[in-house]
């Protein structure tokens, strides 16, 4: 992969001041985990304490990675998933990663099915939150965002990576708009930046 330095024109600086984040992927497979920490032939997320259980197990993983990473939580091998899983492990992960001092990187989701859909969206509107999901190599956002951020976000999972004043013409807005609505994103861990524009988390192995 090339390295982040390439500069772009002098004008555009400001937007592109800040470093690239390394687009490494690693996958955490829930029922794995749950199976360690539970029961080797549980495949159901049910009470809180079992969701605490999995999520430290969880964080305690993402810890040893240090880097900047895109972690991606795979749901393929649970088969129930509670509110109080949801909040537990889905919630509370994605708290860890926007706060400061949080978790490193950039969190995604895959194996999502239509019976994990309801606690997971209940808990994300709770929280005022939203996550990246992968099916079958498309991308999908989840939970509390605004009809301006589900714009740009989905004109990036279309186009990226691409930068603001390349996406600013597809939805007809301005690039100082563009770039603000890309900023939000990014500052929701909902898009990443790369050295050649900005992507949604997950698509690194495509562009790397």
């Amino acid at each position: 992969m090339p390295p982040c330095g390439l500069e772009p024109p002098a004008r555009r600086a400001p937007a592109r001041a800040a470093p690239c984040e390394v687009p490494m992927t690693v996958n955490i497979d829930v029922g794995t985990v749950l199976r360690g920490t539970v029961c080797d032939l549980y495949s159901n997320l049910v009470t809180r304490p079992t969701g605490a259980a999995v999520r430290t197990a969880i964080e305690e993983q993402v810890l040893e990675l240090g880097a900047s990473v895109v972690t991606t939580i795979d749901f393929s091998q649970v088969n129930l998933l509670d509110f109080s899983c949801a909040d537990e492990i889905v919630a509370k992960l994605l708290l860890r990663y926007a706060s400061d001092d949080g978790l490193p990187g950039f969190l995604t989701f895959r194996g999502i099915h239509e019976g994990h859909i309801d606690p997971i969206e209940t808990v994300l509107e709770r929280h005022a939150l939203a996550l990246v999901s992968w099916h079958e190599g498309a991308a999908e956002l989840f939970g509390a965002v605004d009809d301006d951020e589900r714009l740009h976000w989905e004109a990036v999972r279309d186009h990226g990576p691409i930068w603001a004043e390349s996406l600013a013409p597809i939805l007809a807005v301005t690039e100082a708009f563009a770039a603000v609505q890309l900023e939000r994103l990014r500052g929701r861990r909902l898009i990443m930046r790369q050295d050649d524009g900005f992507a949604v988390p997950g698509t690194a192995a495509r562009v790397a």
